[in-house]
């Protein structure tokens, strides 16, 4: 059996890889192939991937990539993810892209797409809007259209239609990954020693870039491992990170937090893999099933309005009660709008209900992770002495 030393260390190399090895072997593999490149937080890879591309999340370029040209691009006041994508694209690392879809998260990606068409006039630029209303009629229809169109985009790449069965069976795949996905943060939630937020974190991502059969097999093989390992577990303190659902937070963030004392038991990173609380019907129209789907049994997040203004923050105090949680850190993005406006309304609701927070900000370059340990060490401590009283 393979071990999750094994598992996590290939999940590292993915990780690791801004030249996007795998995704240039995958199309290499057999002539015809198409990779689609999107940006993170939410699109249906269940159409690309229908269409027979791979679906290839650009997830900029962390700590480990400097931005010379792409600053060039953009202002020094928006978050980072932008410029470091830009870098990526015009330093070659993404010339194996055949297309990339910008979804609906906020004016600096919409911008974004609009850059590429520019800069990249080869590559086929989608913007993928979402809808903001949630009636079937109103919402639901819009998002039905917008979803044939980037089916028709998807088929025009690809030389030929995409018929619904693909796509059905596509979302067959993918219904079994969001499974072994919720599996897995399942496990970290009941027993977090055993599988540390920095392996979950490098298990996801990898399931941004490998085909979805293989990060099916991978994440079968982690919770076997995991399960059979013993690890020791310390008295750390629980808590949920949230603020990073599009720039990804830097993997020694992540450690740090491990590291002064806290088990991170539910988080918002990637939400690509989780958008859907549960399957996405496999029969009927697939299009139709996928627009449903996301109206109403998806997550919610700063980026995806809330109509009802009552609820507005009960997601969260909702996955500090599912999840078993003592507390919240607030991780949000230098200069990212939707976290960071959204931010005082979730304090006044976590306060209101008597629930712990700090909040800081990072960017996907962050350095200096001593401070943030610190402080987070500083809010583990104080959660265990306030549930001691």
């Amino acid at each position: 059996m393979t071990g999750t030393r094994e598992i996590i260390a290939r999940c590292e190399s993915l990780f690791e890889d801004l030249d996007f090895g795998y995704a240039r072997e995958w199309k290499a593999a057999q002539a015809g192939r198409k990779v689609v490149g999107y940006m993170p937080f939410y699109v249906p890879r269940e159409l690309i991937h229908g269409s027979g591309a791979l679906p290839l999340g650009v997830l900029g370029g962390g700590d480990q990539l400097e931005v010379i040209q792409g600053d060039a691009y953009y202002q020094s006041y928006i978050c980072r993810i932008p410029r470091s994508t830009i870098e990526l694209a015009l330093s070659g690392r993404l010339d194996c892209v055949d297309a990339m879809l910008f979804p609906s998260i906020c004016d600096v990606i919409r911008n974004l797409s609009g850059m590429w068409k520019i800069l990249f006039p080869k590559v086929r630029s989608f913007y993928f809007d979402l809808p903001q209303n949630f009636r079937d009629e109103v919402g639901g229809a819009f998002y039905i259209h917008e979803l044939e169109e980037l089916r028709g985009v998807l088929a025009e790449l690809r030389g030929r239609g995409i018929g619904d069965e693909e796509i059905r069976a596509s979302i067959a795949l993918y219904n079994e990954n969001r499974r072994l996905v919720r599996a897995v943060y399942g496990l970290r939630s009941r027993e977090p020693w055993k599988a540390p937020s920095s392996e979950v974190y490098l298990l996801m991502r990898a399931g941004m870039i490998l085909a979805v059969e293989e990060h099916n097999r991978l994440l079968r093989q982690y919770i076997e491992a995991s399960q059979s390992e013993e690890r020791p577990r310390r008295d750390n303190a629980r808590v949920v990170v949230v603020g990073a659902f599009c720039e990804q937070p830097p993997l020694n963030l992540l450690k740090s937090i491990e590291l002064s004392g806290c088990y991170i038991v539910d988080d918002d990173f990637m939400l690509v893999n989780r958008w859907e609380r549960g399957d996405v019907p496999e029969d009927g129209d697939p299009v139709q099933a996928l627009a449903l789907s996301y109206l109403h049994n998806s997550g919610d997040t700063s980026a995806k309005y809330e109509p009802d203004q009552s609820k507005k923050g009960l997601y969260l105090v909702e996955a500090v009660k599912t999840s078993g949680a003592e507390g919240v850190i607030m991780a949000m993005p230098s200069f990212c709008d939707p976290a960071l406006l959204e931010r005082p309304m979730l304090q006044s609701v976590l306060s209101a209900h008597g629930i712990p927070y700090i909040a800081f900000k990072y960017a996907e370059n962050s350095g200096q992770m001593q401070p943030i340990r610190e402080q987070a060490g500083t809010f583990a401590d104080s959660i265990k002495l306030w549930s001691e009283q």
